[in-house]
C-alpha cells in the first residue's frame, strides 16, 4: 500500500486530508511540524510527502532539503497560498515534485499526489531493475537476460573452457567483441590477455605485418623489428574482428598460423612457433563470401569449428530494460547527472523500436537521452524522431504558419497538433513537447473550441 506523510501544523487541515487520502487507498501518516515529519523519513517506508510550505520552525522549503539528504527518492508536493508561489516555484528546482495552491479542490490535490506516487514508483522500479543487473553482470561486461540471450550465454560456458578456434556471427552493433571477451574470461587462457585486432582497419601490407610482425627495413617506414600481435597474444587469445575483410594472400598465412601455429615476420625468413587461441568475427556470412570467391573455403573451415550467433537486439526486446538500465548508469556518471531511469512511455518505444544498429545504435540513443534530460527521469521528449518512426509512433511534421501569427495561437496550434496525434493523451503530449502537464490544462482552457476538444473533453 502506497504511503503518504502529509504535515501540517494546523490540526484541522491534517485531519481533512488524512480523511481524503484514506477514502483513495493510501496508508496516511500525519506530522505537526519538520522535526516529526524528518523522524518518520528516517524511520523509511515513506513514498511522497505532502507538506505545507509556511510552518513555524522547519519551514516546508527546509524539510524538503531535509528529505532529499535522507533519501532522494521520496517526492515532496508542496501546499502553500497564492502570494507565497514563488517560493514554491523555487522549491521545485530544489526537488520539489509540485505544488498546489490553497485553496484547493479536492480532485486537483488528489491528482497531483497521485502523479507524484506515479513518479516514485517508476523510480522504484528503475532501482530494482538496477539491482537485477548488477546481479545478473557480476564480472561479464554482456548484459541479457532474455530467451536468445541465455541460450548464447548458454553455448558460451560451454565452449569457453575448450581449445577450439569460434567464430562468432552476428550484425554490426551486436556486441562481438564482448563475446569475445566473455568466451576469454572464461577459458583456460583468462589469465593471459586477448589481443584484439580489427582486419578491416588496414590495408593488406600493414595488415600483414600488424599480424604476423616485420623486421627492420622490410618495407618504407619499418625502422625497427615488431613482434606482431600473433606474438603478442602467445599463450592468450587472438581476436579476429571483421576477418571477412583480410585479403586472400593474408588469409593463406593466416591459415598456415593456425594449422602449424606457426608465423613468420614480414621481411624475415625466421619461422617462429606460437601457442594462440583464435576467435574471429564478422557481420557477413562466410558461406557466402566462399561463394563469391572473396575468402579461402579452407580457412573458413579452419574458422568455423563452433559457431557462436549473436542475436540482434529486435530479437531479444525483453533485454532492453536491462541495456537502457545499464547505459544510463555508465552516462550519468560520465556527465555527472542523476537520471533514475526512462518513463514507461518513452521505454515502450525502446522495446518497439527495431533497432537496425543494435546495442550500439541503442548505448548512442541513451547517451543523448541523459545529456538532453531536463530532470531525473527520461521522457519520450529525449528521444530521436528515428526512434520514434521505428517504434511505429508519429512524429510532428513541419507546422505552416503566415507572418504575424501571435505566438500563443503558434503554440495552441503546436498543441492541438500533438494531441491529436497522440489521440487526446495530455500527458504523453506534455512529454513530447517538454512541458508539464499542468501547462498543457492552462492551454486547453484558453484556447478557442476546436476539434481536438471533442478528443480531449472525456480524459
Amino acid at each position: 500500500m502506497p504511503v503518504l506523510l502529509v504535515v501540517d501544523d494546523d490540526p484541522s487541515n491534517l485531519d481533512t486530508l488524512r480523511v481524503v487520502f484514506e477514502r483513495e487507498s493510501y496508508k496516511v501518516l500525519t506530522a505537526r511540524s519538520g522535526r516529526e515529519a524528518l523522524d518518520h523519513i528516517r524511520t523509511g517506508g515513506v513514498d511522497v510527502v505532502l507538506t505545507d510550505l509556511m510552518m513555524p520552525g522547519i519551514s516546508g522549503l527546509e524539510l524538503l532539503k531535509g528529505i532529499k539528504t535522507i533519501d532522494p527518492l521520496v517526492e515532496v508536493v508542496l501546499m502553500t497560498a497564492y502570494g507565497t508561489v514563488e517560493r514554491a516555484v523555487e522549491a521545485m528546482k530544489q526537488g520539489a515534485y509540485d505544488f498546489v495552491t490553497k485553496p484547493f479542490k479536492r480532485i486537483q490535490i488528489v491528482k497531483s499526489v497521485r502523479r507524484a506516487m506515479e513518479k516514485q514508483s517508476l523510480l522504484q522500479e528503475n532501482r530494482t531493475l538496477r539491482e537485477q543487473l548488477r546481479s545478473l553482470r557480476g564480472p561479464s561486461e554482456i548484459v541479457g537476460s532474455s530467451a536468445p540471450f541465455q541460450r548464447m550465454m548458454d553455448l558460451i560456458r560451454q565452449v569457453a573452457p575448450s581449445e577450439a578456434t569460434i567464430l562468432i556471427q552476428g550484425e554490426s552493433g551486436t556486441g562481438k567483441e564482448l563475446v569475445a571477451k566473455e568466451i576469454h574470461r572464461l577459458s583456460r587462457r583468462s589469465d593471459r590477455q586477448m589481443v584484439p585486432f580489427n582486419c578491416a582497419a588496414l590495408p593488406r601490407e600493414l595488415a600483414e605485418a600488424e599480424l604476423f610482425g616485420h623486421e627492420k627495413g622490410a618495407y618504407s617506414g619499418a625502422h625497427k623489428d615488431r613482434p606482431g600481435l600473433f606474438r603478442e597474444a602467445d599463450g592468450g587469445t587472438l581476436f579476429l574482428d571483421e576477418v571477412s575483410e583480410l585479403d586472400l594472400a593474408t588469409q593463406g598465412k593466416l591459415l598456415r598460423a593456425i594449422q602449424d601455429g606457426e608465423v613468420k615476420p614480414v621481411g624475415g625468413s625466421r619461422v617462429m612457433h606460437v601457442d594462440v587461441r583464435i576467435i574471429a568475427a564478422s557481420k557477413d556470412v562466410l558461406q557466402e563470401a566462399v561463394a563469391a570467391g572473396r575468402f579461402r573455403e579452407d580457412l573458413y573451415y579452419r574458422l568455423n569449428v563452433i559457431t557462436v550467433p549473436v542475436p540482434p537486439l529486435r530479437d531479444r526486446p525483453d533485454d532492453v530494460p536491462l541495456l537502457a538500465a545499464y547505459f544510463i548508469a555508465r552516462f550519468a556518471a560520465k556527465n555527472k547527472k542523476t537520471v533514475g531511469g526512462f518513463t514507461p512511455e518513452a521505454l515502450d518505444i525502446l522495446q518497439g523500436s527495431t533497432w537496425p544498429g543494435n546495442v550500439r545504435e541503442m548505448e548512442n540513443v541513451v547517451e543523448r537521452a541523459v545529456i538532453l534530460c531536463r530532470s531525473n527521469i527520461i521522457t519520450v521528449a529525449e528521444l530521436p524522431a528515428e526512434i520514434m518512426n521505428a517504434a511505429g509512433r508519429s512524429v510532428i511534421g513541419p507546422l505552416e504558419v503566415r507572418l504575424g501569427t501571435t505566438l500563443e495561437e503558434i503554440e495552441q496550434r503546436v498543441l492541438e497538433t500533438t494531441l491529436a496525434s497522440v489521440d487526446g493523451d495530455k500527458k504523453l503530449a506534455a512529454d513530447l513537447l517538454g512541458i508539464s502537464q499542468r501547462t498543457v490544462y492552462r492551454m486547453l482552457e484558453r484556447r478557442r473550441p476546436s476539434a481536438v476538444d471533442k478528443s480531449t473533453a472525456d480524459d
